[in-house]
């Protein structure tokens, strides 16, 4: 368990299928439960502690993969512990849908593009991010630069992706399949790629120190996480968006979105955290994780969003309509695992 040396904070991590029993957090009034997707270790252990300085709350999180987070929600229904959640498409509409947020309109989210934001006020991009893939330098030669490329024989037991619907990286990785390849022909792929994958993983963030260490050699990831780990933890690793057949890069954004839980146990605290996320002077730290604001009104500057513009040079950006992928996801989840064998 990793712990965030910051004051009053004390983050949790969890794996998916865990007890969901008991308390995620303390239970004063001056505490505020977060349940996030894993990636904002760094930027949340400073914006966090400046929450607690400046209102004297503590902040509890408790991580796990983007669909495992909505998943204990669910199971808490009947006894709700989070008071905030932060998850990636399309698990934070999954949650909407199934009522595990409230109805709250948060202070500066108004900024946020009406693409980004439920119009019935219950999320709300908080930073953006992207899907993109990572290699480990010193093994993975020559560098991967296509899809095709991770079908060679020398990847077997090397390659590892995050599992669709458990983790929204992994999910991400199907929609841009279904994207380059067509729904078919992501299919057709992804039982071709099992034969190099080492299995099932229900977060992406566990995937990335393996790929450091060499362990393994390719891995799915998102550009906010990796940049800071290897801008932070000097991991050994890169980033690269693999290629189609006519050699066009592409990739659309999964933004961190966050919203207030319903029947939220401590309320006011989590509005007020909310309110604190979404304000102008934390937005524009967003590049200090390497992602960029998810207010419009609020342009990422420095060197550090510099970095993240260079990543994405000449590469196509679409989007997903993430209410179309949420209606079909079921479906597409039990094709996927109907295809790899699970």
């Amino acid at each position: 368990m990793r712990r965030l040396l910051a004051a009053a904070i004390t983050l949790t991590l969890l794996a998916v299928g865990s007890a969901c029993g008991g308390t995620a957090g303390g239970s004063g009034a001056d505490t505020v439960v977060v349940y996030s997707a894993d990636g904002l270790k760094d930027w949340y252990a400073k914006r966090f502690a400046e929450f607690t300085r400046k209102t004297g709350i503590a902040v509890n999180v408790v991580e796990e993969g983007s669909g495992g987070i909505v998943s204990r929600m669910e199971k808490e229904r009947a006894n709700p512990q989070a008071d905030v959640l932060v998850t990636l498409p399309p698990f934070i509409q999954r949650a909407a849908q199934q009522n595990l947020l409230a109805e709250h309109r948060i202070p500066g989210a108004d900024q946020v593009p009406a693409g980004a934001r439920d119009p019935g006020d219950r999320y709300a991009a908080m930073i953006n991010n992207y899907l993109v893939m990572v290699y480990n330098p010193d093994h993975a030669q020559p560098a991967p630069r296509t899809w095709d490329d991770l079908l060679d024989p020398r990847f077997k037991g090397k390659l590892q992706y995050s599992t669709p619907g458990q983790a929204g990286d992994g999910t991400a990785v199907l929609l841009q399949l279904q994207h380059v390849l067509g729904d078919q022909g992501a299919l057709d792929y992804l039982k071709r790629l099992e034969t190099n994958n080492v299995g099932p993983s229900s977060s992406t963030g566990k995937l990335q120190p393996k790929v450091a260490k060499g362990e393994l050699h390719v891995a799915n990831g998102d550009l906010q996480m990796n940049l800071a780990l290897i801008n932070n933890d000097k991991s050994n690793m890169r980033i690269f968006l693999p290629a189609d057949n006519a050699g066009k890069r592409s990739t659309f954004a999964i933004p961190y979105h966050a919203g207030l839980a319903a029947q939220a146990p401590h309320s006011e605290s989590g509005k007020k955290l909310l309110e604190f996320l979404f304000s102008t002077e934390v937005q524009r730290t967003a590049p200090e994780s390497f992602g960029t604001p998810g207010r419009a009104d609020i342009k990422a500057e420095g060197e550090l969003a510099t970095r993240i513009s260079a990543e994405l040079d000449g590469v196509d950006i679409w989007q997903p309509d993430w209410n179309t992928v949420l209606t079909r996801l079921d479906a597409d989840l039990a094709a996927y695992g109907k295809a790899v064998g699970r």
